[in-house]
């Protein structure tokens, strides 16, 4: 199994160009919201949809699995912003309703993949996931890093 250290070094790699860096700090967590969004429209099997019971939050709880493997302080960060990207979530189906949610969620996704491919073009890189899907889940990681190198936690 990769370290966090491992697999922040390879996603690294293709994201070099400062371009394509910035366009990674507004794409990934817009892809994140509006995924989160697109699973919470998904009516829930076993009970009515909530802030708490939805495909979104599911999503948040099985990635914090993932990141819990590789960094605590990645772990606990990412507590904070999928709580948040639920809650937000969650609050914007009360104001728009379900079908405002999906199609805002299916906009936000599609123009931020857009965003995403441009910045790799410019990188002159593909992107990770490519090569392996788990770079889905490092791309969050990677920004999260930077977020705790700045405030002074070790990732």
């Amino acid at each position: 199994m990769k370290t966090m250290q491992e697999w922040l070094d390879a996603y690294g790699v293709s994201h070099q160009n400062g371009t394509n860096k910035l366009i990674h700090w507004i794409c990934v967590p817009t892809i994140m919201f509006s995924l989160i969004g697109l699973l919470y429209t998904i009516p829930p099997l076993w009970a009515t949809r909530s802030l708490f019971i939805n495909w979104g939050t599911l999503m948040v709880l099985l990635t914090l699995l993932f990141y819990i493997r590789l960094s605590f302080n990645i772990f606990v960060g990412f507590i904070f912003v999928g709580g948040l990207m639920v809650y937000l979530n969650h609050q914007l189906a009360g104001a728009m309703g379900i079908s405002g949610l999906v199609f805002f969620s299916i906009a936000l996704f599609v123009i931020a993949w857009i965003g995403q491919f441009i910045g790799h073009k410019i990188e002159g890189q593909k992107p990770s996931f490519l090569e392996d899907l788990q770079f889905l889940l490092i791309g969050p990681a990677w920004l999260m890093h930077f977020v705790l190198k700045k405030i002074g936690i070790k990732y």
